[in-house]
């Protein structure tokens, strides 16, 4: 939740009276707590026995968190009307609210599945949450040459995996199954045991294996890591220093209300000492 509160909203109506609930801490740790019961409550769904003796109520309990869901996406839309279609996240708490009033029959049942999904509201109610969602995304420019120098390594270790080991292993048997065992070799899953087979074929084959696992696994992820990092960091340092001149400016222009207040204040001492001066002439003249 991503909506902040304006001039408009500090008014005494009742729009504004309703976006200061919505954003105020107490109502933001109610919402939170009512994603994390949904989320127990939907995992508890998923054991059979629970559902044979409280299936109802967790159904009936799963009725009422949507609904409340429900309310709280209406008080949003009512108090910020435009600007809740106009943020991401508020879309994206539109988006699986929808999905979860999906029928039980017919032809949308399946959408009921990702009910699921109601968890992930909690990254757009905790700030820390997110910011790193937003990192992530601002990152994925710049991860495309890392992505295309990944395809690059894999694409030459699978042709050379293929002529290699292609004949003696099934793991290398075509390109597409060598691009699927490296990538179970970048994950380092079972890594041991496929170069100990190579080499039963290949005694040499561990100068082709290392220097892939060390590249793709050590070199790539590692850039993955600094990208997001750096992303991160730029994110809080843009954040900062729009905090820092919001700051400013509101401290400016409180500098310039007083300052014109000052002057008003100035030239109405200036005024009643003009009229005291008057009537004491006035004074002296009648004597």
């Amino acid at each position: 939740m991503q909506e902040v509160l304006t001039r408009d909203d500090m008014d005494d109506t009742p729009r504004a009276r309703i976006a200061r609930l919505v954003l105020s801490a107490p109502f933001q740790r109610v919402v939170i707590g009512l994603i994390l019961f949904n989320a127990v409550t939907l995992g508890l769904e998923t054991s059979g026995s629970i559902m044979e003796s409280w299936g109802g109520l967790l159904h009936t309990l799963d009725r009422i968190v949507l609904v409340a869901f429900t309310i709280e996406l209406a008080l949003r839309i009512y108090a910020f009307r435009g600007r809740f279609f106009r943020d991401p996240w508020g879309l994206f708490d539109f988006l699986i609210v929808a999905i979860s009033w999906a029928p039980d029959s017919g032809p949308l049942a399946v959408l009921r599945a990702l009910r699921v999904l109601r968890v992930l509201r909690l990254i757009s109610v905790v700030p820390s949450l997110r910011n790193v969602v937003e990192a992530m995304l601002a990152a994925l420019p710049g991860m495309g040459s890392i992505v295309l120098l990944m395809a690059l390594v894999f694409y030459v270790a699978a042709v050379m995996a293929v002529k290699l080991f292609g004949s003696a292993m099934e793991e290398f048997a075509t390109l597409g199954a060598a691009f699927f065992t490296l990538f179970q070799l970048m994950a380092m899953d079972d890594f041991g045991n496929l170069v100990r087979q190579a080499m039963e074929h290949q005694p040499l084959a561990w100068l082709f294996f290392i220097p892939f696992s060390v590249v793709a696994t050590f070199v790539v992820l590692n850039l993955f890591i600094g990208v997001i990092v750096e992303s991160i960091q730029t994110l809080r340092e843009q954040r900062g220093g729009a905090s820092a001149a919001t700051l400013q400016a509101a401290a400016d222009a409180a500098r310039s209300e007083a300052h014109l207040d000052s002057q008003v204040l100035l030239a109405e001492i200036r005024a009643l000492r003009a009229e005291v001066q008057a009537l004491r002439a006035e004074r002296t003249g009648g004597a």
